[in-house]
């Protein structure tokens, strides 16, 4: 069986995390910080935090906000549920919107069309590693009708006095927009360093700081440090120093740092990041597109265009004129041929957290018809060309056989 997404761990990364564990420190310490400055001058923004997850980096950005009961944070409604999850822990109600017919990110009129005097985030989502249309998305927020809705809660948005844009860039580690990095793009910007992500650090994630004046990135970043610590203002590197045992609890904090053996494989990885490990995934992506381009049953993704370069994260290819049914199938005949794929993602109101909410597919209707065509495709960097021919066969094969049945 052809898995689907296994990590790539180098020898190399062996190494650093054995390194790691002979040093005494193994928590939160120097490999973390080493790690937040790399990934810093890697991506271009102002200042990074390593946190445990993607998902306790976009809460923790809410909170840090003010985000809560009354107020509401726009997303796409074709994301994973992480997404959607850390906006109703904060109380606050997700407002979903339809996505773009031909590339699963957020579309810019339903987003506007969506903004009240009630918003106070808009959470875009790189769906599988392309960029969202990050100008247009920051235009909107400061067009002065738009500015004039904005009702500011708290001290915070009052200074930035808008609405906040927080990049949900889980899938887009290193994906370019118009010559300039994820995490560079926009207020705020949230990486995954899951495992089964193009760069990984087992479990993991980091919050790309960008605010602009007159926000102060480095105060901001100690300000979600404490948070990561149960609101601690003293981190156990800094508690290290000679006579610095006392600590303060500033606010009741949560649990969200990452930690040194983590630092340790993401130090590894992001070292040869853009030596082989993206060149391999478009490499294996290309090779995809020629094949399926032959096929008129083939609708293929957006994996590069002319202010964008993907990160390669995701190969969603969709089958034109299908439906839900047929798809399944479809699926079921490619793992009988022992290549395993995926789909990403199933909007959120045919989860039952969502329909449970109120959330109805039915006034999402692209994402529905997208997500009901979209077959997942591997893509890895241990992927060999052999495996690759393979896939497209298996893919072929399976289609041809239900479609021409």
């Amino acid at each position: 069986m052809i898995p689907f997404s296994p990590p790539h761990i180098k020898q190399e990364a062996i190494d650093e995390v054995i390194d790691t564990l002979k040093s005494g420190w193994i928590t939160t310490g120097p490999k973390t910080k080493l790690f937040e400055q790399k990934i810093t001058e890697y991506c271009g923004h102002k200042k990074t935090l390593a946190v445990n997850s993607a998902t306790f980096g976009l809460e923790a950005v809410l909170r840090w906000f003010g985000i809560g009961e009354g107020d509401e944070v726009i997303i796409p409604a074709y994301t994973y549920t992480a997404t959607a999850n850390t906006v109703v822990h904060t109380g606050a109600k997700p407002i979903m919107v339809d996505i773009n017919v031909d590339d699963f990110n957020i579309n810019i009129e339903a987003l506007r069309k969506a903004i009240t005097s009630k918003t106070k985030v808009i959470v875009p989502v790189d769906i599988a590693g392309l960029p969202a249309d990050m100008d247009a998305i920051n235009t909107i927020v400061k067009v002065p009708d738009i500015v004039n809705l904005f009702q500011a809660n708290n001290e915070t948005q009052s200074k930035l006095g808008r609405i906040l844009i927080m990049s949900d860039a889980a899938h887009s580690f290193g994906a370019i927009y118009k010559n300039k990095k994820t995490g560079s793009l926009t207020d705020i910007s949230v990486f995954s360093f899951h495992a089964v992500k193009n760069l990984t650090t087992a479990e993991g994630g980091a919050i790309a700081l960008n605010l602009p004046k007159p926000f102060d990135n480095e105060e901001i970043y100690k300000e979600l440090n404490t948070l990561s610590l149960h609101g601690q203002n003293k981190d156990a590197l800094a508690k290290t120093q000679k006579g610095a045992w006392r600590y303060d609890v500033i606010d009741a904090g949560y649990k969200g740092n990452m930690t040194d053996i983590q630092a340790s494989l993401g130090l590894i990885s992001l070292k040869y990041y853009e030596i082989d490990n993206l060149p391999r995934r478009k490499q294996i992506m290309q090779a995809y597109q020629d094949a399926f381009s032959k096929k008129s049953w083939a609708q293929l993704p957006v994996i590069e265009d002319y202010k964008r370069t993907s990160s390669f994260h995701l190969y969603t290819l969709r089958i034109q004129n299908i439906n839900e049914e047929q798809r399944d199938v479809i699926i079921q005949a490619i793992f009988d041929k022992d290549v395993s794929v995926n789909v990403h993602f199933q909007p959120l109101p045919l989860l039952t957290a969502y329909k449970n909410r109120g959330y109805k597919i039915t006034d999402f209707p692209i994402a529905y018809n997208n997500y009901s065509r979209e077959i997942s495709l591997p893509v890895y960097q241990d992927l060999t060309d052999e495996q690759v021919t393979t896939i497209i066969n298996a893919v072929i094969d399976s289609v041809e056989q239900v479609i021409y049945a």
